[in-house]
């Protein structure tokens, strides 16, 4: 049987790292979301955070008018963020849980626990037709939780199976097969992102119940090597040649 198709959705966020250490204009994400297209990505992820460390508000604005792929807005469940996504519509917004003073988003957003305070934030989202996302651990019981609130699509945390090594690797990748196969046992859409690298991404690559991956960080460090079109490439490569040979048994 022929293995269904997985996208790569590109996260452009240190792009604006770069361009913000500066406070310049230099490097644009925008041509960043134009070279990923170029490269064979399928979407474009950017997280507007609470304290605009990287991407900002204009940036969402022009990603979601001026690129040819779909926009995947990562943000905080806040009234201001879904207030955002309502105004500029994008294709999709993934949830995640967010802290001032993180270096980047640690670890999968409690929808179990948080369940009732979620439901008005996202209810408003799933009626104006955007694509929710919640970005959790792989954990059955906050699969459940994202299905009862009518997100379609989870994401799953794959950031501490790409921070171990041996055994202790071997059992995160296991929940991640685990949890893949419960989201799509009751109805949801699974993608799966975090410090996936070259090295890390052939083992979730071969999950058959895994549709979409979203890298960033890796592929923008690369691309000071190889420049982004080739890192994307070389992503690209790595993530089918994984898919095809888990579809031959």
């Amino acid at each position: 049987m022929t293995p269904r198709r997985l996208r790569l959705g590109v996260n452009i966020d240190h792009v604006a790292t770069l361009r913000n250490a500066r406070g310049t204009t230099h490097p644009d994400p925008v041509r960043a979301a134009l070279l990923a297209a170029a490269a064979g990505a399928d979407s474009i992820t950017a997280h507007l955070r609470e304290d605009r460390r990287h991407i900002r508000d204009r940036d969402i604005e022009r990603l979601r008018s001026e690129s040819p792929l779909p926009l995947n807005m990562e943000m905080a469940a806040t009234p201001e963020m879904v207030a955002i996504a309502l105004r500029l519509r994008p294709h999709a917004v993934c949830v995640v849980p967010e802290k001032r003073e993180e270096r980047t988003t640690e670890g999968g957003l409690d929808v179990a626990g948080h369940r009732e305070a979620l439901r008005p934030l996202l209810t408003p989202l799933i009626e104006a037709g955007i694509r929710v996302s919640l970005f959790v651990e792989p954990d059955p019981r906050q699969l459940d939780a994202a299905r009862d609130l009518g997100a379609p699509v989870v994401e799953l945390h794959t950031g501490a199976y790409c921070e171990v090594e041996g055994a202790a690797r071997a059992l995160e990748l296991a929940r991640i097969v685990a949890a893949a196969a419960h989201a799509e046992a009751i109805g949801l859409e699974c993608h799966a992102g975090h410090g996936l690298a070259y090295d890390t991404v052939a083992a979730i690559a071969a999950i058959p119940t895994i549709v979409e991956l979203n890298i960033g960080h890796f592929l923008i460090g690369e691309a000071v090597f190889s420049g982004l079109e080739s890192a994307i490439r070389g992503m690209r490569e790595r993530m089918e040649a994984a898919r095809l040979a888990s579809g031959r048994g």
